[in-house]
C-alpha cells in the first residue's frame, strides 16, 4: 500500500553520486513537492545543487534539518552523519537507497517520518522497505516517540502498552481534546474495557495506574510584561493560573506575545522552561482578534496599537475555531491567557521566532579546524556577514545561506548589518 504522502517528511533533499543514481532521484524527487536533487561533482554536473565534499555536505542538510535520501550505501551515510548526532528527538530522516531501487533503509528519523518515507521510495520503485521497528512494522506508530510537539507525561510504562498492542491484549483509549491526531487515526482496535489505557488530554490530571497519558500540542500560551519583567514573576503567574484551571504546561505548544516583546527576556525564559517556542505577532495581527477578546483594552491600545496583548497572541496562535479557555490573568507587571485549539498547532508555523546572532571565528579555513561551534553556526544560520575573502574558506558550507559580504575596512558597517537583519 502506497504511503499518504501527509505522513512524509517535507524538504526531502536526494543525494546522487552516480548518473544512475542521478536518474532514479530525479524521478523520485518528482513525485514529492518540495524536493531536490543535489549531485556530487563532477560525475553529475547538473542537478540542483552541486557539491564536492559530500560528508561537509551530508552534514550541512543534517544540522539545517532536511530529511535525506542517499542514493549510495548506507555507510557512507552514517560515517558521514557520526559526528552530526546529538539527539534523536530533534533530528531529520536518513534512508539510504539503493541505486537500482531495489531497497530503502530508514536509518535515522524512522518514527518521524523516515520509515513512511522508505515506504514510499519502496513503492515507487517496486524495491523493499527494510523497516526494522516491531512497533511501527505491526502497529504503524511508535508509542515512545510521540510526533514532534506531544509530550509523554510517563514513558516508563509505554513498552509495557505497546506490548500489549502488539501481543493483541485489550487497551484503552481515551481522547479528552478535539484532535487525536496520530493515535485515534492509526486504525488500532481499542476495547473500553481493559486494564491497560491510552489517554489524550490538555488535562493536568496524573495518570492513572496502567494508563500512558499523552499531552497534544492543542494550547497556545499568549503573554505581556513590562520592560524588563523578572522571569519568576511571569513563570509563577503562568504556573499558578494553569494550576488553578487543572491544565498541563505538557500541553502548550508555544508562548506567544507582540513583537515588541521578543527581546523581552522574562518571555525567553518562560519558553525555556516549557521546553516549547517563543513566537511573536505584529499588533496588526492581534488587533484582528478583537472581535474574541475578553478583556479588550483601549490603555494597551495607545501602548502598542492592538486591544489585547495575551488574550490577542494566545487566540492568533491557535487559529480559526479556537477557543479562549482562560481570559487575561495578572501579576504586578505581567499578564497571561490560554486558548484551545481545534485542531493540532505546528509551533513553528505560527508567528515568527526572534532571531539570533552568532559571532564566530573560521579559523585556517579547513573544516578540519574548524571548531564544531562554528561550523554549526554557519550550518544554521539563514544569513551570514562577513569579509567577502572570507566566503571563500566556506563556500560550502554556505551555499544555502544569504550572504552579506563586506569589504576590508567595513567592519563597523557589517556588524549594524548584522544587527538589523
Amino acid at each position: 500500500m502506497t504511503e499518504a504522502k501527509s505522513s512524509l517528511p517535507e524538504g526531502v533533499v536526494f543525494l546522487a553520486l552516480t548518473r544512475e543514481g542521478y536518474a532514479l532521484a530525479r524521478r523520485l524527487a518528482s513525485a514529492l513537492p518540495g524536493a531536490e536533487v543535489h549531485g556530487h561533482a563532477p560525475r553529475v554536473g547538473d542537478a540542483d545543487t552541486v557539491f564536492s565534499d559530500l560528508g561537509a555536505h551530508l552534514r550541512d542538510l543534517f544540522t539545517h534539518g532536511h530529511p535525506i535520501v542517499g542514493l549510495c550505501a548506507a555507510g557512507i551515510l552514517i560515517r558521514a552523519l557520526a559526528p552530526a548526532l546529538c539527539h534523536k528527538a530533534r533530528e531529520p530522516s536518513v534512508v539510504a537507497l539503493a541505486e537500482d531501487g531495489g531497497a530503502a533503509v530508514p536509518l535515522l528519523g524512522g518514527h518521524r517520518g523516515g520509515n513512511a518515507l522508505a515506504t514510499f521510495l519502496a513503492d515507487q520503485t517496486g524495491g523493499v522497505a527494510a523497516v526494522t521497528t516491531a512497533g511501527e512494522l505491526r502497529l504503524g506508530l511508535a508509542l515512545d516517540i510521540p510526533p514532534p510537539g506531544w509530550r509523554l507525561a510517563n514513558r516508563e510504562i509505554a513498552k509495557t502498552v505497546t506490548a500489549a498492542l502488539l501481543a493483541e491484549e485489550k487497551v484503552a483509549l481515551r481522547c479528552n481534546v478535539p484532535d487525536g491526531g496520530w493515535l485515534t487515526g492509526a486504525g488500532l482496535e481499542f476495547h473500553d474495557d481493559a486494564l491497560l489505557s491510552i489517554r489524550i488530554g490538555a488535562d493536568a490530571t496524573p495518570p492513572a495506574d496502567g494508563e500512558l497519558l499523552f499531552h497534544p500540542p492543542v494550547l497556545a500560551l499568549g503573554v505581556g510584561c513590562e520592560r524588563q519583567t523578572e522571569p519568576a514573576e511571569l513563570e509563577a503567574l503562568v504556573t499558578k493560573t494553569l494550576a488553578e484551571h487543572d491544565l498541563s504546561p505538557l500541553a502548550v505548544a508555544c508562548v506567544c506575545s507582540i513583537d515588541l516583546k521578543s527581546d523581552e527576556a522574562a518571555v525567553h525564559a518562560l519558553a525555556e522552561s516549557l521546553g516549547v517556542p517563543a513566537r511573536f505577532f505584529d499588533a496588526t495581527a492581534l488587533e484582528a482578534q478583537v472581535p474574541r477578546l475578553q478583556t479588550p483594552s483601549a490603555a494597551v491600545f495607545r501602548e502598542t496599537g492592538c486591544h489585547g496583548v495575551c488574550e490577542g497572541a494566545a487566540l492568533a496562535a491557535a487559529g480559526e475555531g479556537s477557543e479562549l479557555v482562560i481570559p487575561k490573568a495578572k501579576s504586578a507587571r505581567a499578564t497571561c491567557a490560554l486558548a484551545l485549539a481545534a485542531s493540532l498547532l505546528d509551533a513553528h508555523a505560527i508567528g515568527a521566532p526572534r532571531g539570533e546572532l552568532a559571532v564566530i571565528g573560521i579559523g585556517p579555513g579547513a573544516e578540519d579546524w574548524r571548531t564544531p561551534e562554528a561550523s554549526a553556526a554557519l550550518s544554521r544560520a539563514d544569513d551570514v556577514v562577513g569579509y567577502d575573502l572570507y566566503f571563500d574558506l566556506v563556500a560550502e558550507t554556505t551555499a544555502r545561506t544569504q550572504r552579506h559580504t563586506f569589504p576590508m575596512g567595513k567592519e563597523e558597517e557589517r556588524a549594524r548589518a548584522a544587527l538589523d537583519l
